[in-house]
């Protein structure tokens, strides 16, 4: 892991396709090294773009600019396909949001760790599967010894999500790019996922960029927060001042529209207006130190 570098800083990304207008526009995020920051807006917001632009895996119809782009220290903006093999899995890894297509079904979980870690050259073949039981237990998979000769379909949920996370973090990153990672799970494992993350950002001092619609799950997670509104960044600072003192009409609307135990049941539920409604510039946007 590189020392005195931010994991992950992008000025002014955009990425369009082809004639349409720019699907991301005029995006700025910087993730330091142990830190976690999430990246939250509604379905179509821009957000899993940005993720799959940090790692260089947009389709090749897709056109990306940026001042800057600089993943653990190398500049990426105008990288090719061989730059970007170079970063992938040793300098930046990526989480996504269903472990089973993440997953190879016909390999044993303990070869697919196993297979990273060899192809990265951080151990030989002979050496290969202890240390994936070692980090099969960096992960806290239980039973871990016993799991690495099963295959993906043999565990559940939450255990397949450790099993990814575990080859993500295999090589060592810098940055883990984490593309909604407890959709799929249900809320107690959500939960076991997220204090997953927690750790091995203690441990590893790694930085996360954390993509999520879920605003409980950022405000529990990430120190800092962008919040996307077709494609742009409307506004961003500290989580606790986005979500107690939000400053954009849109960041006030997605936190009124959670539901709350509070309102009488029958009462009708907030929602966001039409796209048409936030014309205004984006707050003012506040800078990591």
């Amino acid at each position: 892991m590189t020392d005195d570098v931010d994991a992950l800083r992008v000025e002014d990304l955009s990425i369009s396709y082809g004639t349409a207008p720019p699907s991301v526009s005029g995006v700025s995020l910087r993730v330091r090294k142990g830190e976690i920051v999430g990246v939250i807006g509604e379905s179509g917001s821009g957000k899993s773009s940005i993720a799959l632009a940090m790692m260089g895996l947009l389709p090749d119809s897709a056109r990306v600019t940026a001042g800057r782009m600089t993943v653990a220290g190398a500049e990426m903006q105008d990288a090719t396909e061989r730059d970007w093999e170079q970063v992938r899995g040793v300098k930046a890894s990526m989480v996504f949001q269903e472990p089973m297509a993440a997953l190879n079904p016909c390999m044993r979980i303990g070869a697919q760790i196993a297979e990273v870690l060899q192809i990265h050259g951080k151990t030989d073949k002979r050496r290969a599967r202890a240390r994936a039981l070692e980090i099969l237990q960096l992960v806290q998979m239980p039973d871990a010894e016993k799991r690495l000769s099963y295959y993906p379909h043999q565990l559940s949920g939450g255990q397949r999500q450790r099993v990814v996370i575990a080859i993500a973090v295999a090589a060592g990153p810098d940055l883990l790019v984490a593309d909604e990672p407890t959709t799929a799970l249900d809320v107690t494992v959500q939960a076991q996922i997220l204090e997953l993350i927690k750790s091995l950002r203690d441990e590893t001092g790694m930085g996360v960029l954390f993509i999520s619609h879920d605003l409980g799950v950022i405000g529990q997670l990430c120190e800092r927060v962008a919040v996307m509104y077709r494609g742009r960044v409307v506004e961003s600072g500290s989580a606790r001042r986005v979500l107690e003192d939000p400053r954009h009409p849109y960041t006030r609307a997605l936190l009124e529209s959670i539901p709350r135990p509070s309102v009488p049941v029958r009462s009708p539920l907030a929602v966001i207006p039409a796209l048409n409604d936030f014309t205004e510039a984006p707050a003012e946007l506040e800078e990591a130190s």
